[in-house]
Formats: C-alpha cells, structure tokens, sequence
C-alpha cells in the first residue's frame, strides 16, 4: 500500500465567530504516530474536527492537504473515501443500524462497485478483530454504541479503525474513561495497524496512553497553535511537571481555556 502524508498549513479555525485555531502547522506521513498534547481548552479536539468537516467549526484560513488534495474542499465522506479516519472523543448512538451493518456498509463504501466484500470474508475479518480487541461479539448485531457503555464504545472505534484500514487516522482523546485493561486492549489494536503506509494523530491529555504506543513525536498546542515539538520524553515532562514550564520558557502569559474548543 502506498504511504499517504497529511499537512497541515496555517490553519485558523473558528467557532461562532470566536477564534480557536491561530495558525497550526503539522505534517504527518505514513508509518509515523504523532502525539498532540496541551491543556484543556487550547483547540485539541478542534483540530481532529476541523480536519474532518464538522460543520461547527468554520477554517478561516490555511490548507488541509491529503497527498497534495485540499480535504477541506471535499465533503466529509470523501475525506473518509480519501483515507482519513476520525475515532470520536464521544461517538454517537445509532438506532437502526448494527453495528456490523454499519461497518460492512462502511468498508464497501471505499470499494468499487461490482467489488463490495464478500459476507464470508467480512464475517471473518470482523470476529478476528473482535477477538483482538476482547469485544463480546454480540455487540456486532447491538445497534451502533446503543447502550453501549464507554469503554465499549472506545473498543468499538477502534474495530472500525481495524476495519476500515484508512491511510490516516486521528484519534481524538481515545483513552478519556477507560480503566488500565481497557487502554492496554485498545492501545494493542492501535498498535497492531502500525505499518511504513499508516500515519496516526493521538490527541490525549495523558501521558498514561503514550506508554503504550509510542509516538515518533509529540507536540504541545497551547493558544491555538503548535509551541513546541519534541520525541517521547518530552510526554514524559509533561507528566511530571506539567505546562507551567512550557510557558515560561515561550512566554507565554496566560492560557485561555476557551470552553467552546
């Protein structure tokens, strides 16, 4: 499979008039995994839904290129058929789609007519992830994340992660709510893609997830932007000491947690 880049240029990003992203620039190739960090507030989760076209938030300026495309001139599906993947921080309910309907629907949308997969391969490939991922296969004929509790639906992002196979993912704070065996379990399926063709954006708050997928680098955002870019003791630090260091030595003042964000 052919390795894919994700740049991002100069992206500001606004929500109902009041700026959250001033101007971030990122790039992420296949087979490296980037860990974005940074108190509450300063445009994480922004990030990951701006660069997927939630209609909330409006880019004001700057690119999002997928292998030189601008995703931010397709519609949200075509940024998924372009091989970008979003694992949501809260992921919706679905009545009246199961979840192996939406996965098998899912992955047929990125193939060809005439091409669609067959039950008995999808069938197979869906129990083996189930299995890795210690998922309870009932769940597949549940209603999507119906009831679900919030560990399940983590497990559950992470099998269509597993699925859907997409040339970037990013995965917005995939570890909030889940006690130490969950996060080795979906730590262990995020690994498991780990290949020269995958890229993967880890927004997470702790350092506790990043000791079990390592990044190749992390990066602090603070004020709607990147600050400050290192390997994974750099995680490490911000663990122990916390940010206060981060901004004595940019200057940085204050940091607005702007609740919208």
């Amino acid at each position: 499979m052919v390795s894919s880049t994700l740049e991002i240029k100069d992206l500001h990003v606004d929500i109902e008039g009041e700026k959250i992203l001033k101007g971030v620039n990122l790039t992420v190739k296949g087979g490296e995994f980037h860990a974005v960090m940074g108190p509450n507030g300063t445009g994480k989760s922004t990030l990951a839904s701006a660069i997927m076209g939630h209609p909330k938030y409006e880019v004001t300026q700057g690119e999002v290129l997928l292998d030189g495309e601008n995703v931010l001139e397709m519609e949200i599906d075509e940024r998924a058929k372009a091989g970008l993947f979003l694992a949501m921080q809260y992921p919706s309910e679905v009545s009246g789609v199961t979840t192996s309907d939406f996965l098998r629907s899912s992955i047929n949308a990125h193939r060809e007519e005439g091409d669609e997969i067959s039950l008995m391969k999808f069938i197979k490939e869906m129990d083996d992830a189930m299995d890795y991922l210690e998922m309870d296969k009932n769940m597949s004929q549940r209603y999507l994340n119906e009831g679900f509790s919030g560990g399940e639906k983590k497990r559950n992002e992470i099998l269509q992660l597993m699925m859907l196979k997409p040339q970037i993912a990013i995965l917005d704070e995939i570890d909030s709510g889940l006690d130490i065996d969950a996060l080795k379990i979906v730590s262990k399926g995020i690994n498991k893609l780990r290949n020269d063709s995958f890229g993967c954006l880890i927004i997470t708050h702790y350092q506790r997830l990043l000791d079990y997928i390592t990044p190749d680098k992390v990066h602090v955002m603070m004020q709607g932007r990147i600050v400050k870019t290192g390997g994974p003791e750099l995680a490490k630090r911000l663990e122990a000491e916390g940010y206060d260091w981060v901004k004595e030595e940019l200057g940085i003042e204050d940091e607005i947690a702007e609740q919208k964000a």
